[in-house]
């Protein structure tokens, strides 16, 4: 994953450019880093969203059944790491 890019055309305000790009200057990061930063955030931001979504579809479960829910998800994965390992 992430090996082919592509280009993306953005437009932001003034201010905001000038504000990251002297974020990224203070870090010690060069211009070729925005992009970096901008898939970084991206990434943060679907993270977000994910996360919103599993709330919204959950959100009539009481604490308790959810809680179960994950412990059971969790002695699945222990009993077998293997099952669920990302890496080919």
């Amino acid at each position: 994953m992430g090996d082919e890019s592509v280009r993306w055309t953005v437009v932001v305000d003034k201010s905001l450019d000038i504000d990251l790009r002297t974020r990224l200057a203070e870090r010690g990061m060069k211009k070729g880093d925005l992009s970096k930063y901008i898939k970084e955030a991206v990434r943060l931001q679907m993270l977000r969203d994910a996360i919103a979504d599993v709330r919204e579809g959950f959100k009539d479960m009481m604490p308790n059944a959810i809680q179960e829910l994950v412990d059971e998800a969790l002695a699945a994965v222990r009993a077998n790491p293997a099952a669920y390992d990302r890496d080919p």
